[in-house]
């Protein structure tokens, strides 16, 4: 008797799908997924979500835990409050990494030339 040899759940490589109509398919049925994912996420931990697509003819589709205006509008207030507080402190944190490597940088230069 022949056994089966089972691989279990398989990779599956990402590349474009050639043939147009896959592609729809391939689309429609990944978003229904990544709409229920979201949806899953919603409900276990509270989160707003909100997720914009663009199906391959064009066409937008949107998940929002509450409507996708309420949350895109929630976003854009966030950074722009970020925005404004790290311009107001005259600092962002990646000008203050940048500053941090270029004194690093700074200090290593001045221990190579004590060096010799």
């Amino acid at each position: 008797m022949e056994t089966e040899t089972k691989k279990g759940k398989q990779k599956i490589e990402m590349k474009f799908i050639e043939f147009e109509r896959a592609r729809v398919v391939s689309f429609s049925k990944r978003k229904k997924t990544l709409f229920q994912d979201a949806e899953k996420f919603v409900t276990r931990t509270g989160a707003d979500v909100g997720v914009m697509l663009f199906s391959p003819g064009g066409k937008p589709c949107s998940y929002g835990s509450k409507s996708i205006e309420e949350i895109i509008e929630k976003f854009l207030k966030v950074k722009l409050e970020d925005h404004q507080h790290d311009y107001a402190e005259g600092k962002s944190n990646y000008f203050e990494a940048l500053e941090d490597l270029h004194k690093e940088l700074q200090t290593c230069n001045d221990k190579e030339k004590n060096k010799y």
